[in-house]
């Protein structure tokens, strides 16, 4: 038996369309060349599968409330910084089928995105007090990153 993505996402889908705002809203910058970048990145959006765990897994253990929202936003957040800054490692011109940010922007400007994205996820949690939130995804990225490394070197 195969559970599709969309039947995953029903019971978290009024979540999810209030976490499309707290995402864009967490982007937002005075710099316009930064808000055409990250328009364009939320037009382009994946599955968003990391948000969909936070909501899922908080409905089974309660409620969803605010630090939820801030939770899903900060992981989804560092999640696409490490995308932007992994295309221009891997010199990828394509993400999800549509160019990538250093296809557009060239490396530079991508970096400096990725860097931005980071560092707005770090803000948001900063922002509203949830140090245990930092923490826990500190370390998971981590970790993770030891990971993506010692792959790299492998042959």
């Amino acid at each position: 038996m195969s559970i599709s993505l969309n039947e995953i996402k029903k019971p978290i889908s009024e979540e999810l369309k209030q976490f499309e705002h707290h995402f864009k809203d967490s982007m937002k910058s005075q710099v316009a060349l930064l808000n055409k970048i990250t328009y364009y990145i939320v037009k382009r959006k994946g599955k968003q599968v990391r948000p969909m765990f936070v909501f899922l897994v908080a409905k089974s253990f309660g409620k969803v409330n605010e630090a939820c929202y801030i939770a899903a936003s900060l992981v989804e957040l560092l999640h696409t910084a490490t995308l932007v800054h992994d295309d221009v490692v891997d010199d990828s011109n394509e993400r999800r089928g549509f160019f990538s940010i250093n296809a557009l922007w060239k490396n530079k400007i991508a970096v400096l995105v990725g860097d931005y994205l980071l560092s707005k996820g770090l803000l948001l949690a900063l922002d509203n007090k949830q140090y245990k939130l930092l923490q826990i995804v500190s370390r998971a990225k981590g970790n993770e990153r030891r990971r993506i490394a010692s792959n790299r070197k492998s042959p």
